[in-house]
């Protein structure tokens, strides 16, 4: 594994990140970007081979040739175990989520995830997913959502969040099959399987999550150019009164996502801010 970085103003990381997100193949295997201090921003890709890594390397020079890229080799060792002994719980309102490590001794009162370090996105410590578990808090202070769908779920944290908050049943969709399987696992674990289910398709269009439509709640943190052309179809897939949960974009993004929801009729309730990333929370008239 090898370790992509850049540190510099955020008018040269986020071209870069675009670039390294958006190519399709991409040589990344992961992307992030955050602010890094005063005036200051870092971005991180990860590939897995030193040839993936160089051309990573390459498309950030191509994109912000002001950028001073390194590339790290990363030790050889057992990254899932590593990371679960160093992560820390999440705690977002009434929410903690953790390894079965830390779950065993978690606070009493709070509503527990189960969610173990691995390859799929989302263990609520990126700020993308941490927003989006507020912005449910949020939610649920108003109303309890019965129907919910999880469009590119990664771990299922979310769906599982909302179904132990109330929720009847949750639809997750992915485009990775791994991510498929472990959040299909995450919902056995954490005794919702009966409720959620995952299922390999783009964008939350296969003709199960159609029918089942409309949806009191809709998640989607994927990223920033799917959530703007997405935006039509999650306001038709979303029940009037429900509300839709947006995340994977960049704090600088917000307008353009902010305006094709708006433009759609949906208002913006809540936003949250986490390491650069912003989680907004829209309502459907009705």
């Amino acid at each position: 594994m090898y370790q992509i970085s850049a540190k510099g103003p955020r008018a040269a990381i986020e071209p870069a990140w675009d670039a390294l997100a958006w190519t399709d193949p991409s040589p990344a295997g992961a992307v992030d970007a955050k602010e890094d201090g005063r005036h200051a921003w870092r971005l991180d890709a990860y590939a897995e081979s030193e040839e993936d890594a160089e051309a990573c390397k390459a498309l950030i020079i191509e994109t912000s040739p002001e950028l001073n890229v390194v590339i790290e080799a990363l030790e050889d060792r057992d990254w899932v175990t590593l990371s679960l002994e160093g992560l820390p719980p999440v705690e977002a309102g009434r929410f903690i989520v953790a390894g079965s490590h830390v779950l065993a001794k978690s606070a009493p009162g709070k509503t527990p995830i189960l969610i173990e370090a691995g390859p799929a996105f989302g263990t609520g410590h990126h700020g993308t997913t941490l927003g989006c578990l507020i912005g449910l808090e949020h939610v649920l202070r108003r109303t309890r959502p019965r129907k919910v769908l999880d469009i590119g779920t990664g771990s299922g944290l979310l769906a599982i969040a909302a179904i132990k908050s109330g929720a009847q049943r949750a639809w997750g969709t992915e485009i990775d099959a791994d991510s498929v399987r472990v959040a299909n696992e995450n919902a056995a674990k954490n005794h919702v399987a009966n409720a959620f289910q995952t299922f390999e398709t783009g964008g939350g269009m296969n003709a199960t999550i159609r029918s089942d439509a409309p949806y009191d709640l809709v998640f989607a943190n994927i990223l920033f150019r799917p959530l703007v052309g997405l935006a039509p179809d999650i306001e038709r897939l979303t029940a009037p009164g429900g509300h839709v949960i947006l995340s994977g974009l960049l704090n600088p993004q917000e307008p353009l996502v902010r305006k094709a929801y708006g433009d759609r009729g949906l208002s913006l309730t809540k936003r949250v801010r986490k390491d650069g990333w912003s989680s907004l929370v829209f309502r459907k008239p009705g």
